[in-house]
């Protein structure tokens, strides 16, 4: 499970930190065709987003790969859990089953990581 684990964490540590520089670095309009919620948003929210975004996937992987506070890796994952909810929620209201879609495998990736770490498989 430990292995397992690990991956999970990789996986949301590269989705998270894709999705976060993107939306750091490229133009709102840019970010419309793939992310269609952003023509509501005004580019600070955006960037806000991305912001969060990067030490939460930092936070997933560095702290229990350097061994320096791992407990930091559960909180990270919990708080991109708190982030998916709240994504999951605007996409509700939006009626946007495909982002809900993609947001809820993220979440539950993310709760199963801080589970995992926070639980039996902690260190």
């Amino acid at each position: 499970m430990n292995v397992f684990l690990w991956i999970t964490q990789a996986i949301l540590a590269a989705m998270f930190a894709m999705s976060g520089l993107e939306k750091l670095l490229r133009p709102k309009d840019k970010l419309a065709g793939r992310y269609p919620w952003t023509r509501t948003f005004s580019p600070t929210v955006v960037r806000a987003i991305g912001v969060t975004e990067m030490p939460g996937a930092i936070g997933l992987i560095v702290p229990a790969a350097v061994g320096v506070a791992p407990v930091l890796t559960p909180i990270a994952a919990t708080g991109l859990a708190i982030m998916m909810v709240l994504a999951g929620a605007m996409h509700l209201r939006r009626k946007e089953p495909s982002g809900l879609r993609v947001t809820a495998v993220l979440l539950v990736l993310c709760v199963l990581v801080a589970w995992g770490r926070f639980g039996p498989y902690g260190w």
